[in-house]
């Protein structure tokens, strides 16, 4: 006879717990312990056993890639949907996750026989209306409202698709386990048997996944780990534009970007996205300047703003959005310590246009000549731009891909760049532009004219 067993464990970390407690003892959550049942079944023999194989008697092939219609998506992708991949979606409320996945299956359904959308959250009309404001009518879309994943895997066992869908995995349950839907053991089973399916069946499968308040993927931290692709919808909801960045990919590389921007008709594409960052940057004003930054292989050029005003509270405001703020605080300590600039008394507020996130420490020579060009209140030559990173010594190290960011400026019309000496000295081309080599603030202050 099977036996139901219950346990506690916590929704954010997936601790287990004999007895209720206020606050998870891993992951320090206050609230998050939820009591789940699980029945436990005397279990058979396994079947489908595998034998152990010599690595140099296994052969390996190059993966066959399908193109979904929408470079960008391809290019995050690493190149296309590989077969039997499964690749996980997630992002805010209302970013776009159901609508780029709409258009990727219409421009496979150009290409396979049947691509199949299951929806536990809307009903075949509600997905009927967004097709029709995207403009999608195609009789190789199989829609199927269903939440069990009994019935899904057997209606995909039958239909045999190219492509399956599941939006979301937080509203699928399965129903060996008695918890709720959303609960993490039914979000980790749920995955696995999609996982198991998708290597099994070789079809690719796409999984939408919610977001917590702090913005990572409901569940345990085991979904990021079993699926074979993580990608991350960014982007500010006053704002059109739509970052999709890769931060897993055992097909590809890791921390690749696409840019889209949101309209009635759906997401367009962006080729090029520092014209757009850069469409309406002010010229001639203080406190701004231009950087080039790498996402994965592709080089953008961001303006970087800061304000510096003197404060007037007893502690000063430190503000960045779209930088790391600790990373912010360290330049600024550097600038007082090796520039001497007087910024202990002042409120400095850093803003990336246009909602990005830049991680990369190649923008550190940028913020420290924002600051200083706002404290100052002396322009940048608008067709300057910078890049390189910042020790604690006030010297300027060299970063990677020096000549690809040098490359991006000059299409755009820059004429001028600042970096680190030993950038300079390894360049093989300028490409018309003046190269500014730097060693340290001083001389890039100096240099700059500030």
């Amino acid at each position: 006879m099977a036996k139901i067993k219950t346990f506690f464990q916590c929704q954010a970390c997936g601790y287990v717990s004999p007895k209720w407690v206020g606050k998870c003892p891993d992951c320090g959550e206050w609230n998050t312990i939820v009591e789940e049942k699980k029945e436990s079944r005397p279990r058979g023999i396994p079947a489908g056993k595998t034998e152990p194989q010599p690595l140099n008697t296994i052969t390996s092939g190059r993966e066959k890639r399908t193109k979904t219609g929408i470079k960008e998506l391809d290019r995050v992708l690493g190149g296309g949907i590989v077969e039997g991949s499964v690749i996980l979606v997630g992002g805010d409320p209302g970013i776009g996750k159901s609508t780029i996945l709409m258009q990727a299956i219409s421009g496979l359904s150009k290409k396979q026989n049947t691509v199949l959308y299951v929806s536990g959250e809307e009903s075949p009309e509600q997905i009927k209306l967004r097709a029709e404001r995207l403009s999608i009518n195609s009789d190789r879309i199989v829609l199927l409202a269903e939440t069990s994943l009994e019935g899904i895997i057997d209606t995909a066992s039958k239909m045999n698709p190219d492509t399956i869908v599941i939006d979301s995995i937080q509203t699928m349950y399965n129903d060996d386990i008695l918890s709720a839907p959303g609960s993490v053991s039914q979000v980790r089973e749920c995955a696995a048997r999609l996982m198991f399916f998708a290597k099994r069946s070789a079809i690719p499968v796409f999984i939408v996944g919610h977001v917590t308040k702090e913005g990572a993927i409901a569940g345990p931290r085991v979904l990021e780990h079993i699926v074979d692709t993580v990608l991350y919808f960014e982007g500010d909801r006053g704002q059109p534009y739509r970052i999709l960045r890769t931060v897993k990919n055992r097909f590809g590389s890791t921390n690749e970007i696409g840019v889209f921007e949101m309209t009635d008709a759906g997401l367009v594409e962006i080729e090029n996205p520092s014209e757009l960052f850069l469409a309406q940057r002010p010229l001639n004003v203080s406190g701004s300047t231009v950087i080039a930054s790498m996402e994965g292989t592709r080089p953008l050029m961001v303006e970087l703003q800061a304000l510096v005003s003197p404060t007037t509270f007893g502690m000063p405001r430190r503000t960045s959005i779209g930088v790391d703020f600790n990373r912010v605080n360290l330049l600024v300590a550097v600038l007082e310590k090796k520039a001497g600039l007087h910024l202990g008394g002042m409120d400095i507020f850093i803003n990336v246009v246009g909602g990005l996130r830049i991680v990369e420490p190649a923008i550190d020579l940028g913020i420290v000549m924002t600051i200083a060009s706002s404290l100052k209140e002396i322009p940048i030559d608008p067709k300057i731009f910078m890049f390189g990173e910042i020790g604690l010594s006030g010297e300027i190290r060299a970063v990677a891909y020096a000549e690809q960011r040098i490359k991006e400026a000059a299409k755009i019309g820059f004429r001028t760049a600042v970096m680190s000496g030993n950038n300079q000295e390894r360049l093989k081309d300028s490409f018309g532009l003046e190269i500014i080599g730097v060693n340290n603030i001083e001389e890039a202050l100096e240099r700059i004219g500030i």
